[in-house]
């Protein structure tokens, strides 16, 4: 398994992570994987769907896209990963979790892609990385304002992933695209 997804496996109070064979932990992680992938792809599939008015063809995809998703849920148990705490101990995990895939992780994309002329993934990693800064500082201002008891909507830039509070910009600050690329988070 890469070193870069061991984070927190080894670590885990789950007994079956730590005893677990390396190759079937090799196993789960890529099952993980290839079930995470499917959950996602069948929900582009499903908004297609809807946008070509096959509901029944969307509804079926989002069926089956929750069930991978159950996979997923179970694989990262398995591995050690799916541990959930209390509110504010995921918010401090998540805020954790995402300064270091910006601040460790996505550098080193952004320089190996870079390298091999790779522009198209170096642009994305970049896109990615200012992100995933800015989901950490939505993490931290969320445990704020969880001890307030405030609420707000989120808005999701469908090209790029920016997460903007209470109202969605006219233009991302990330990636440009503009307000309508924005999906209101329920």
């Amino acid at each position: 398994m890469p070193e870069e997804f061991e984070a927190g496996v080894t670590d885990s109070p789950i007994t079956e992570a730590n005893s677990m064979g390396e190759k079937t932990r090799k196993n789960v992680y890529e099952a993980f994987v290839g079930e995470a992938k499917a959950h996602h792809r069948l929900l582009a599939f499903a908004r297609k769907a809807d946008e070509e008015e096959y509901p029944q063809v969307a509804k079926l995809f989002r069926a089956v896209a929750a069930a991978e998703g159950v996979h997923v849920e179970r694989h990262l148990r398995l591995l050690g990963e799916a541990v959930v705490k209390s509110t504010e101990e995921n918010l401090q995990f998540s805020f954790e979790s995402e300064t270091t895939v910006n601040e460790v992780y996505y550098p080193r994309f952004i320089g190996e892609a870079e390298a091999e002329g790779e522009r198209a993934a170096a642009l994305t990693f970049s896109q990615a990385r200012d992100v995933e800064e800015g989901h950490a500082a939505l993490y931290k201002r969320a445990l704020s304002a969880m001890l307030r008891d405030e609420t707000h909507d989120y808005h999701v830039c469908q090209v790029c992933g920016y997460v903007a509070e209470r109202e969605a910009p006219d233009r991302c600050p990330v990636c440009k695209a503009e307000r309508e690329r924005f999906r209101l988070v329920t």
